[in-house]
């Protein structure tokens, strides 16, 4: 197939533009030179007023100057970008580095920026003693402006937006947006019965992948489109966010009047080099529980940030706690017809992996035991009673820690009080 006519290869470039920094300053930089040449054709005597005319010297001095001023700042923002690399994969997650690449305000910045030089640049050829782009010279000096502006609004969402609290709150929120389309996705892809997997009939043929990689996403439409044409059932094994080695069974086809293409099966579920968020809201909690045992690393001992962090776990795991989750899908054709069998994670499944690594490396934080056991506690007050068992579960692992970690009865005791401050709040007497 051509180099984007798949739709995998389509998903894939689509990241590729939302996590690329040069794309969008490229833009800019083409846009400020086609906006120079325009004020050089509309340039006129009669405009701008006569006030805001330039002498030939002015204006070349202007012009260099923005220049000169633009690629400074370009150095900057690539100086933070630096910066922000360091601090989080240093203390955060670099997981994390996904998400932050696609800050829209950071791409507008560069491309006002790229844009601003190219504009300067292109009016400096054709400033002449007796020839000065006036207008131009005037839009220059708006877009400096403007860039000014861009810059302070950009720093103060550096400054703020880089504490773990604000990019917790930011990856729960995006984790929380793709549950719940995810959600309205499948309901309204046709679902069959309560996920239960129908009796198969006629042969079984696997199709199995070309190439290795984290599987990123489905083309769920497709694939349904594409076992209808065919009068047949695909099953997918595999989870969204599971890497797969070449050769790997990616789709098994039973039954159906024809054989599909394995190229254009294949062709319908994205691989690539790690995990996205578009279709794995999972990936979403894996960051956010990478900050906090990040921050329970005796290297850093910062038991409070893992607080604030599960806070938003805590969000998070209402949001799916209170859906039901069958743990596998089974999606039909407009005729009612089963066509497609997906994977999916279980309640279960979700909170293991909240809780899980904060409890084994926080067991011995009285903070986290008492967070932990007031967000599970929560959950049992508040979540139907179907997704008990798995609480109690947690629970009962959660006492076991604390028990093996404080030996001391009346800091056990401490350690196992439900706090939602950790320590200092109000629990329980």
């Amino acid at each position: 197939m051509g180099v984007l006519t798949s739709w995998a290869a389509r998903f894939r470039f689509r990241q590729y533009v939302k996590a690329s920094l040069w794309i969008v300053p490229m833009f800019g930089l083409v846009l400020g030179t086609l906006l120079a040449e325009l004020a050089l054709a509309v340039d006129s005597a009669d405009w701008p007023p006569s006030g805001w005319h330039y002498s030939a010297t002015t204006a070349s001095g202007v012009l260099t100057a923005i220049v000169g001023a633009m690629v400074a700042l370009l150095g900057f923002v690539v100086t933070i970008g630096v910066l922000v690399v360091q601090q989080a994969t240093g203390t955060l997650s670099p997981r994390y580095m996904r998400l932050w690449y696609r800050d829209r305000l950071q791409k507008a910045v560069l491309a006002t920026f790229t844009g601003t030089f190219s504009f300067a640049f292109s009016l400096l050829r054709s400033v002449e003693s007796d020839s000065v782009p006036d207008l131009g010279v005037t839009l220059a000096g708006a877009a400096v402006a403007v860039s000014l502006v861009l810059l302070l609004i950009y720093l103060n969402r550096f400054t703020h937006s880089l504490r773990p609290v604000a990019i917790a709150e930011l990856v729960a929120r995006m984790g929380e947006d793709v549950f719940t389309r995810g959600a309205a996705a499948i309901r309204g892809a046709a679902p069959r019965g309560d996920g239960a997997v129908p009796p198969f009939e006629g042969t079984v043929t696997r199709v199995r992948s070309e190439r290795g990689g984290a599987i990123q996403a489905f083309d769920v439409a497709g694939l349904v489109a594409e076992a209808a044409r065919h009068d047949c059932v695909f099953v997918v094994p595999r989870l969204i966010g599971d890497f797969v080695p070449p050769g790997t069974v990616l789709v098994e086809v039973h039954g159906g009047t024809s054989g599909p293409d394995p190229r254009r099966v294949t062709s319908l579920i994205a691989l690539g080099a790690e995990r996205t968020i578009e279709q794995d809201p999972a990936f979403a909690l894996r960051i956010l529980v990478d900050i906090a045992i990040r921050a329970l690393s005796p290297a850093v001992n910062d038991p409070t940030t893992a607080v604030q962090v599960i806070n938003y776990i805590e969000s998070f795991l209402h949001t799916v706690g209170s859906t039901r989750l069958p743990g596998r899908y089974v999606l039909a054709d407009r005729d009612g017809h089963a066509r497609l069998v997906l994977p999916g994670r279980d309640w279960e499944n979700y909170l293991q992996l909240a809780v899980c690594e904060i409890r084994d490396y926080g067991d011995s934080s009285v903070q986290i035991c008492r967070r932990l056991r007031a967000l599970l506690d929560g959950l049992l007050d508040t979540l139907p009673p179907e997704q008990h068992a798995a609480v109690r579960a947690e629970l009962g692992l959660l006492r076991e820690a604390v028990e093996r970690k404080f030996t001391d009865p009346a800091r056990r005791y401490i350690a196992e009080q439900a706090d939602h401050q950790g320590i200092g709040g109000q629990h329980p007497s």
